[in-house]
């Protein structure tokens, strides 16, 4: 059996790395937007990526060290008082909300995805041992239909 094409793996990969620094790019504005401390962990889980890819991504790690700063040094916006009724309050509840739903759909979708691959390649692989010898109708006996 073989290991799978090189160039579809790579490419699969390009594909995920610039999918999760699309993530982290809508994840850094929607922090800004927001107006919430950007830092390492909080953009993680905005954006649904891992801590080890921003830490190993040095343009959005230099984004997210520059930001920090730039909040550190700015002097901070009055807060509104914390009402848990108000709007802000409520779609930024339901944003995270979503984002975390978004995340494990992602996950078990490719969950779903890793399983369907793998039953598709067992089931080729049974047919291959049966050499693709189907049996005649005639063959079938009428018992073996009960």
């Amino acid at each position: 059996m073989s290991r799978g094409n090189p160039d579809n793996l790579r490419r699969a990969a390009a594909a995920k790395s610039a999918a999760a620094h699309s993530r982290a790019d809508h994840g850094i504005r929607e922090m800004i937007r927001r107006n919430v401390p950007v830092t390492f962990r909080g953009l993680a889980q905005t954006a649904g990526v891992s801590l080890d890819f921003l830490y190993r991504n040095p343009e959005i790690r230099h984004r997210v060290e520059q930001l920090r700063t730039q909040q550190r040094s700015a002097p901070p916006a009055p807060s509104p008082p914390a009402d848990p009724d108000h709007p802000s309050s409520v779609v930024r509840t339901l944003t995270v909300q979503i984002t975390e739903l978004k995340r494990r759909h992602r996950e078990e979708v490719q969950t779903l995805k890793s399983a369907l691959e793998a039953v598709h390649g067992e089931n080729l692989e049974l047919r291959r041992r049966l050499g693709g010898h189907r049996p005649h109708p005639a063959e079938i006996s009428p018992s073996s239909n009960c």
